[in-house]
């Protein structure tokens, strides 16, 4: 059951501090739960959970308007995941019992999701043993490195939905965080399907007629399912079937049934 007074609720992203997507996290919220936010001060798009940041870089007070309403924030000129580290260290008093990173402009999917600045503010939380989600709004390619108008509210409804249903009975067993992705095209009543994430990638990166002279910025980024995506995938779900994706992690990496034949190799 929710707690009687208030949730404490951190939000963070990897759009920055600015982004349009953390207004609309803290409206999915703020009705229920005493909300503060800590985010980057600048896009940190696609930095994964790396730990970098400018050295000399602090907290900066700000404040995020929703409405009438102002909501206590702070800024750091760091990756998503140092952001967090670095907030929660400095307010040493302060422990959310919840901690949502997004919504982010761009759906994260499939084997790509460790570069995701998200998923990897999330996995932060995660890994200090405070529940988490990372939420995404389907959107194109070319959006997600800007601040452009988008329709947040259906990722606001099932953001909501699912942050008071993990308050109210706690993650099933063996889940450290929830990966959310909402289609472009999704209303209210857009149906919701458990999904296991899809091996295979969403985001392709190619360099036309490349030479020793071709640079980073030559690459050309598209998005698209692959011929066989397996139906009960993330990709599937949002490439295909236009429902939103819920995906259970955790951080446990290790791929257990081939321990005892690598034990072997010792041998």
């Amino acid at each position: 059951m929710i707690q009687q007074s208030s949730p404490k609720i951190l939000i963070t992203n990897d759009d920055g501090i600015h982004s349009p997507g953390i207004l609309a996290a803290i409206e999915a919220v703020s009705s229920f739960a005493d909300v503060l936010v800590i985010a980057p001060a600048s896009q940190q798009t696609a930095m994964g959970r790396a730990y970098r940041g400018n050295p000399d870089a602090r907290l900066k007070e700000t404040s995020l308007r929703v409405g009438n309403v102002e909501y206590k924030a702070f800024s750091c000129e760091a990756t998503p995941a140092r952001t967090v580290d670095h907030g929660l260290k400095v307010l040493s008093g302060y422990r959310p019992d919840f901690i949502i990173s997004g919504i982010n402009y761009g759906e994260n999917l499939g084997s790509s999701i460790t570069s995701s600045g998200t998923v990897g503010a999330a996995m932060e939380a995660a890994h200090r043993g405070i529940p988490s989600i990372a939420v995404s709004l389907e959107t194109p390619v070319n959006t997600h490195l800007t601040y452009s108008e988008q329709n947040w509210s259906a990722a606001t409804h099932f953001l909501r939905h699912f942050t008071l249903r993990a308050l109210e009975d706690g993650f099933p067993h063996g889940v450290d965080l929830l990966k959310i992705d909402v289609p472009s095209s999704a209303s209210l009543e857009c149906p919701w399907r458990v999904t296991r994430l899809s091996q295979n990638s969403y985001y392709r990166s190619e360099l036309p007629s490349p030479s020793m002279d071709s640079c980073l910025k030559d690459s050309i980024i598209s998005k698209g399912l692959v011929q066989g995506e397996p139906e009960d995938t993330d990709i599937y779900a949002i490439a295909v079937d236009q429902v939103v994706s819920v995906t259970p992690l955790c951080l446990d990496f290790t791929a257990h049934g081939s321990m005892s034949a690598l034990n072997k190799w010792g041998k």
